[in-house]
């Protein structure tokens, strides 16, 4: 029977799991296992067909942005305008550049987890021990495992021997855990299947034989790969927003086209051709050739901000996306904690004592019972405790350049930097008291041991574990240099003081023995020993995580707390958070819940533990169907289906697994949950450039276009030439529009609750202000035209002062676009650019204007100085009339959020 036909197999004894896969304990023989390699396959993972450089740079021009400005490029190609043409195409070919070496970049470390299986395994066949390679392994092969091994395959475990597997990569757990051959419940979590070990996580301590009972994709880490793989990655905000934007606008200009065509023709006799031109002319009027390119550029420095805040974004499109989530699910183990074991508090007879700092780092006060800052030299119930954890340690602390790191088990690396904050060195120390023997932990003692002497001739065993195992063992406690009766009542209640505090805890014990001994039994570890102490330990939250999640709130994101991690851990975890609303639902509870019973229970919890792979991504998808926009954080394997189903996908850069990373549109190169928090300032801040710039660009479009039907449906002659059209449209682009890519964020941005999903990028105001301001450049623009030629002026200077009377009332709307709804904005500090462009767009009219290759290319003529009077006040009018526009919207809507103001 196949092995990969089962998910129960760590509820099924040893020797049945055996029977069933027809193996035995000297494993199969060769033949039957190359038969099982043909039948099975090998043991990997089904490999991903890569997209090749060609293909990815291609997929850069596949997108809803460039697809505008290449029919904004065709239009120019059909005009004959080359020059423009090439310009257009310009931006188009840097954007697919830019792209095409960013997402290079990223993918050269998404081969994630492929990476996570071992290369050999050492294994049991014909009853001889061998090494081969993992991906050799079939169902029914003896797999034997050592510490420090990855596990190739899911193994039933048939027989341990204080086995203990890291599997935070997979179940979300900060803990190794440990492993025993006994079968399990069947409602056991993924965490909490003892009997079994699973591909990919790392064995951090003992040993064990474990029967392969499924390879390859069938594996745990398998199913993970293939959820990824059916996971659909939602479209982002912006291009949803775009595409319902594109069709709209294109809509609209194919109806004016047409009608304009229609009416020409069929109303005021005009010829078909003049029509078509007039039609065309129109067209390029409407279509809003710079704004692709000015809405791509403010993506690109998105992405460059965002990157000096150590937050890479992998998508260009993704950058804004964090600005519209409404809520962010968060992995709790490496993200909202440091995923490194800290002691936080120590219990002697004498004092209580309160240890300072966190992580791995060595260094940290430590306080008295009165938080008084203690005297090390004088504690000496402390340090002789920090002692017996320093000297029967088997783990080891290194410094490297990212920080503090670890070899060993994470408890074993607290109670090292516990000594280290206790002024203690293992040098020192192990001179002192050399260590002769010592015992690995074991799951049945819940205890390690260790065996020394001093250089009189004294022995002495060290042991620590579980506080429950050491209060049977010991008699007596340790109090000022001697020793007393164990006062069982008062251990008791450091021990539920600790617990409420959501601590692990830990008791340390000696046994002094009255010569030195050479071999320590575990007969020796049952009696006479001395309570030194308890010590409380966690992987404490991130400072920054705490700040970070308030900011959330104060900006209307609610986060939640996803993990694999148990139902208690993660309670207290979460108040330390300030997320403790709600009881926290676990895994198999989900399980027991319907769709509508879970959306009912969404919005009031918080707090979600003992969770799978599967239930993130349902909580994700239920988030989803609920309205909401949703970013995932997280590092682990686990994490990956649900941040690539996420609205945006967050990764941890440091600690996250490949997996991750490769499945996210946005990576934490700092692992710092805060980073989020300028992360979503920043995705706020582009979407309001993004407005800002639609708001800007769009009336140039509709004021050309309107100024254009104005004159057909008068019969007159056309003020604006389309090959002028084309000028305004590029040049404003190049210029005005693009200092708004620059602005900082507004005041109160992270004050105001995330747009609603529901509001269309045009949306009511936005459509209001377009035509209000279209219309003012259409009034001042053929205004000023028909006065003119009234007047007897030549068409090309009428056209020539319509056009800069147009470009200058742009000018003096763009300081109206700087702030959404309050004043005007005129300072140079924030943004001095804008100053800068208002000039060089002022020389670049005056060339237009007076420059003989220009006038020629374009049909423009000199204007007298008093043309430029009526420029100024066209530009100073329109930017009156919009302020005034503003302060009435102001009074009409004192206390209403400009996110949410979509229907005024």
């Amino acid at each position: 029977m196949q092995g990969h036909e089962h998910t129960d197999w760590h509820t099924q004894p040893a020797e049945a799991s055996l029977a069933e896969l027809n193996s035995g304990p000297d494993g199969l023989s060769a033949d039957e296992a190359e038969r099982r390699l043909q039948q099975h396959g090998p043991n990997r993972l089904p490999q991903r067909r890569n997209e090749g450089p060609l293909q990815r740079f291609l997929l850069q021009f596949h997108n809803l942005l460039i697809y505008v400005l290449l029919g904004s490029c065709g239009v120019t190609l059909i005009l004959g305008e080359w020059l423009d043409s090439a310009v257009i195409f310009g931006v188009v070919l840097v954007n697919a550049l830019v792209g095409f070496i960013q997402e290079g970049k990223a993918e050269q470390a998404m081969r994630a987890i492929q990476k996570m299986l071992t290369q050999e395994s050492r294994v049991r066949r014909d009853g001889k021990v061998s090494v081969i390679a993992a991906e050799h392994l079939v169902p029914g092969d003896l797999v034997l495992l050592e510490a420090g091994d990855r596990v190739p395959a899911d193994l039933r475990l048939l027989d341990t021997r204080d086995l203990r597997i890291e599997e935070a990569a997979l179940t979300g757990e900060s803990l190794p855990s440990d492993k025993q051959s006994e079968p399990v419940g069947a409602t056991a979590s993924l965490g909490d299947r003892s009997s079994m070990a699973y591909s990919g996580t790392l064995v951090s301590a003992g040993s064990g034989v474990g029967l392969v009972v499924a390879t390859a994709g069938h594996t745990e880490l398998g199913h993970i790969s293939h959820l990824l793989g059916n996971v659909q990655r939602l479209q982002t905000p912006l291009l949803a927003d775009m595409a319902h934007f594109a069709r709209q606008l294109t809509l609209i200009i194919l109806a004016l086209a047409l009608a304009t065509f229609a009416f020409g023709v069929l109303l005021r006799d005009y010829s078909v051709g003049d029509m078509l031109m007039a039609a065309v002319g129109l067209a390029v009027a409407a279509i809003p050739e710079g704004l692709p390119a000015v809405l791509t550029i403010i993506l690109a420095l998105g992405v460059q901000r965002m990157a000096r805040h150590r937050a890479i974004i992998r998508r260009l499109p993704a950058v804004e996306s964090l600005g519209a989530v409404t809520v962010i699910c968060s992995d709790k183990t490496g993200t909202l904690t440091r995923n490194e074991m800290t002691v936080q508090r120590v219990f002697t007879r004498e004092h209580s004592y309160e240890v300072e700092g966190v992580g791995y780092a060595p260094s940290g006060t430590i306080h008295c019972d009165d938080g008084r800052l203690c005297a090390l030299d004088s504690a000496d119930d402390l340090r002789e405790l920090a002692r017996a954890g320093l000297l029967a340690n088997s783990a080891s602390l290194h410094l490297l350049e990212s920080g503090w790191s670890i070899v060993g088990d994470p408890t074993e690396a607290a109670l090292l930097t516990l000594a280290g904050k206790a002024g203690l060195h293992l040098s020192q120390e192990s001179r002192r008291l050399p260590r002769v023997d010592a015992i690995p932990f074991s799951a049945d003692r819940r205890s390690l041991a260790s065996l020394h002497h001093d250089h009189a001739g004294h022995g002495l065993i060290y042991q620590f574990g579980a506080p429950e195992r050491l209060l049977e063992i010991c008699q007596r406690q340790w109090r000022a240099g001697s020793d007393e009766p164990l006062e069982r009542r008062y251990w008791h209640q450091r021990l539920n003081e600790g617990a409420s505090q959501g601590l692990r805890m830990i008791g340390l014990a000696m046994r002094p023995l009255e010569k030195a001994s050479q071999q320590l039994d575990e007969a020796d570890l049952n009696e006479g020993f001395v309570l030194l102490g308890l010590v409380g330990m966690i992987d404490p939250p991130r400072e920054e995580a705490i700040r970070a999640i308030a900011e959330c709130r104060s900006a209307g994101i609610a986060v939640k707390m996803i993990t694999g991690d148990h139902a208690a851990t993660a309670g207290v975890i979460a108040r330390r958070l300030g997320l403790a609303e709600g009881q926290a639902l676990t895994g198999a509870e989900l399980d027991r819940l319907s769709d509508a019973e879970l959306d009912a229970r969404l919005g009031e919890t918080s707090v979600f533990a003992r969770t799978s792979p599967s239930h993130k991504l349902r909580l994700v998808e239920r988030l989803q169907a609920g309205g909401a926009r949703v970013a995932m954080t997280g590092d682990g394997v686990n994490d990956a289906p649900a941040l690539k189903r996420a609205d945006i996908g967050i990764a941890m850069g440091i600690k996250g697994t490949e997996a991750a990373k490769e499945a996210a549109q946005m990576v934490l190169a700092d692992d710092n949950f805060a980073t989020l928090v300028d992360a979503v300032a920043e995705g706020r801040t582009v979407y309001d450039n993004l407005v800002k710039s639609i708001l800007f660009i769009l009336p140039t479009s509709g004021g050309q276009a309107l100024v254009l039907l104005a004159a057909i449906a008068l019969g007159l002659a056309l003020p604006i030439t389309p090959l002028q059209i084309l000028w305004v449209n590029m040049i404003t682009a190049v210029t005005l529009a693009l200092t708004l890519a620059f602005e900082p964020a507004e005041r109160r941005l992270m004050q105001q609750p995330p747009r609603d999903p529901k509001v269309p990028l045009l949306s009511g105001w936005l459509l209001w202000r377009v035509l209000c301001v279209s219309l003012l450049l259409t009034v001042a623009s053929l205004g000023l035209f028909l006065l003119t030629q009234h007047q007897g002026w030549t068409l090309e200077e009428s056209r020539t002062l319509a056009l800069n009377v147009l470009v200058a009332g742009e000018a003096g709307y763009l300081f109206s676009c700087r702030r959404l709804r309050e004043p005007a904005y005129f300072g140079l500090r924030q943004n001095p650019i804008v100053w800068g462009m208002v000039l060089l767009l002022l020389l670049m009219q005056l060339a237009f204007t007076y420059w003989t290759p220009l006038q020629e290319l374009f049909d423009t003529a000199s204007l007298s100085l008093n043309a430029w009077g009526w420029c100024l006040l066209g530009a100073v009018g329109v930017c009156l009339a919009v302020e005034l526009e503003k302060t009435f919207y102001r009074w009409r809507h004192p206390v209403r959020d400009e996110r949410q103001a979509d229907s005024a």
